[in-house]
């Protein structure tokens, strides 16, 4: 790793971002496997990432892909839309309907956001590592849930 890179390093070895909306602006690889905690049942996303400009700002995040769950591959598809944030260089991140989702503060290059949905917790830690990949942990509990996501995105044309 260069001088240069290396100062991009936070001591917890994450890369700070300033500007998240700018960061995830394009396409990425996305690879996540969803581990049942309680059955040991275990599934694969493969597919892509999309941030694309919206009109009024932020980003329209679109994932497409195939789902393999007990070995039954699906379509999958998914849309979020990353707002401005309340403070320089974050994001309000909503569902497509329009509803809160979490918040996205990328700054030390590590991030921890709560989405309480019904009975069920969803804690989200995002990580980046350098300028073409990061990382989304969600772990979910609640009376119906026990859940492990992992999510790695590889910018499109990074390495």
């Amino acid at each position: 790793m260069s001088p240069d890179r290396e100062a991009d390093v936070t001591a917890g070895g994450f890369r700070p971002v300033p500007d998240v909306l700018a960061h995830l602006a394009g396409r990425w690889h996305v690879q996540r496997t969803v581990r049942d905690l309680a059955s040991g049942d275990e599934g694969r996303f493969e597919g892509t990432t999309e941030f694309s400009p919206l009109e009024g700002g932020g980003l329209l995040h679109f994932e497409s892909g195939t789902f393999v769950w007990q070995g039954v591959p699906r379509p999958a598809e998914r849309t979020l839309r990353f707002l401005p944030g309340s403070s320089p260089g974050t994001a309000d991140v909503r569902f497509a309907d329009g509803r809160p989702f979490h918040d996205l503060d990328l700054g030390t290059g590590r991030h921890v956001a709560d989405h309480p949905c019904s009975a069920d917790l969803y804690r989200g830690e995002f990580t980046v590592r350098d300028a073409d990949h990061w990382r989304t942990v969600w772990r979910v509990r609640g009376p119906a849930k026990d859940l492990v996501l992992v999510t790695d995105y590889v910018r499109a044309g990074g390495s």
